[in-house]
C-alpha cells in the first residue's frame, strides 16, 4: 500500500526487545547511509470515530534540521483513513503525514522557522502521490501557470518520502513524484510481547513513538483530517 523513497530509515527493535541506540546527531549522514540489518515499516490500525485508521511509522537514527544532523533518533508518521477495511476495495478517505512534531530549532533564542500543524492533512490524495502516476503537461495557461493531465498509477498505493520542504525545519513526509521501494511492514500485533514492551518504554529523547500504547490515540487525535482536532503532545 506504500512506496517508500528517499532517506534510508532503519529497525528500531529486536525480537528480544532491545532498542536500536540511534546515532549521534552530528557529522552528516555519517552512518545512516546504510541499514545493515535492513530497512522497516512499523503499522497500527484501528477504527477511530468513524473511520478506519492505518498509521504506518518510519525509525530514522537521526533528525536532520537546517539540513544539519541535529539529535540522535527521529521517527516519522502517516495514517491513511479508510471507509471499511473489510470491504474488497476500502475507499481512500484522507491521509495524513507527519509535519512538525518537533519543536521548530532556535539560533540565539530566535526560532528558525514558524510554528506549524503537526501533519498536514487531505480529504482526497492527490494524483501524483500514487505509485507509478505521471504528470504529462497539457499547456500553458500563464507564465508560471500550466495545465497537466495525470496517467497511470494506481488507486490504492500510495508513495511518500521523508524530506526537507523548509531548509530551516525539520525533515517530514511528503507525497512523492517518484515511485520508491516497498518495504517490510511489521504491524503492532506482529511484534514479540518483549518488543512491545520496549516500544512503550524507551526513551527516543525529543522524538515520540507516534504507535505506542502511551501515543496512538493521541497520534490519530492529531492526525485527524475531518474536523478541527484538539491540540495535544505526544508522551515520552
Amino acid at each position: 500500500m506504500i512506496k517508500y523513497s528517499h532517506s534510508l530509515n532503519r529497525s528500531t527493535v529486536n525480537a528480544a526487545g532491545e532498542i536500536t541506540g540511534g546515532l549521534k546527531g552530528t557529522k552528516g549522514t555519517d552512518g545512516c547511509t546504510e541499514a545493515p540489518l535492513g530497512s522497516q515499516m512499523y503499522g497500527r490500525a484501528t477504527w477511530y470515530e468513524d473511520k478506519w485508521a492505518m498509521m504506518f511509522a518510519w525509525y530514522f537514527p537521526k533528525g536532520f534540521s537546517g539540513g544539519l544532523a541535529r539529535i540522535r533518533h527521529d521517527w516519522a508518521s502517516m495514517v491513511i483513513w479508510l471507509d471499511n477495511p473489510a470491504l474488497e476495495t476500502p475507499k481512500i478517505l484522507g491521509a495524513s503525514l507527519s509535519h512538525q512534531l518537533l519543536k521548530p530549532r532556535r539560533w540565539f533564542g530566535f526560532k528558525m522557522t514558524d510554528e506549524k500543524e503537526p501533519f498536514i492533512k487531505y480529504t482526497s490524495i492527490p494524483p501524483m502521490g500514487f505509485v507509478g502516476t505521471q504528470q504529462v503537461l497539457v499547456n500553458r495557461i500563464s507564465r508560471w501557470h500550466y495545465n497537466y493531465t495525470y496517467v497511470g498509477g494506481s488507486n490504492v498505493s500510495t508513495r511518500v518520502s521523508h524530506t526537507i520542504v523548509d531548509k530551516f525545519d525539520w525533515y517530514t513526509i511528503r507525497f512523492s513524484y517518484q515511485d520508491g521501494e516497498y518495504l517490510d511492514l511489521v504491524m503492532w500485533e506482529q511484534l514479540t510481547d518483549e518488543a512491545r514492551v520496549a516500544l512503550n518504554t524507551a526513551d527516543f529523547g525529543e522524538s515520540k513513538v507516534p504507535f505506542n500504547d502511551r501515543n496512538f490515540e493521541t497520534t490519530l487525535q492529531l492526525a485527524w483530517p475531518f474536523l478541527i482536532s484538539r491540540q495535544t503532545e505526544l508522551d515520552v
